[in-house]
């Protein structure tokens, strides 16, 4: 009788010990791709402020998650009638998600950074990096931190816009979560 009662409380502590069954590596993955979607978002939102700014600083630009939220993206741009600019820029998220399943948010105080470099405006190249921590609730919750790179092409948009050509846009990089990292490699 004593032997089953050890036995049950061994198994019940090893259940306790193994979670979910998710590793970290997993646990971070699924945290990226519950942001992937807003990543491009990010970038399109800079574009957009830059097509936008009359002067340095852009109006805030802002999109709404799938299911919930929004992202907005602020910063400055650089002005001037050079081929090259720079946009420095920073993403906050409210409530976010594109899943219903995974909600992200961002310390106001600590909002990740977006920075941009555009080199031979209107059809030469950009390359960026999104860096810093958002936090996240729902079907997991604590902190993914972001260190992601990417690259594209530029195309001439209407008028003087300039936009990314379709296809060209890789980001990579890692994001992690939970003990774990996600090497991030995506094309768009």
């Amino acid at each position: 009788f004593m032997r089953h009662y050890v036995c049950l409380g061994l198994l019940v502590g090893s259940l306790w010990g193994c979670g979910d069954g998710v590793s970290s590596d997993e646990q971070a993955r699924r945290a990226y791709l519950g942001l992937d979607g807003s990543i491009d978002k990010a970038i399109q939102l800079g574009f957009d402020g830059f097509n936008a700014a009359s002067s340095a600083n852009i109006s805030p630009q802002t999109t709404n998650g799938t299911t919930s939220g929004t992202l907005t993206v602020t910063g400055q741009v650089d002005q001037g009638s050079s081929a090259n600019k720079g946009m420095r820029l920073y993403t906050a998220f409210v409530g976010y998600s594109d899943d219903a399943k995974l909600v992200y948010a961002t310390n106001a105080s600590a909002l990740p950074a977006l920075n941009m470099q555009l080199k031979g405006i209107p059809t030469g190249t950009m390359t960026g990096t999104l860096v810093g921590t958002v936090g996240m609730t729902g079907d997991l919750t604590g902190d993914v931190t972001l260190n992601l790179s990417f690259t594209s092409t530029l195309q001439a948009g209407t008028g003087t816009a300039v936009t990314r050509k379709p296809g060209t846009t890789v980001i990579t990089g890692t994001a992690i979560s939970a003990g774990g990292t996600y090497q991030v490699n995506v094309t768009r």
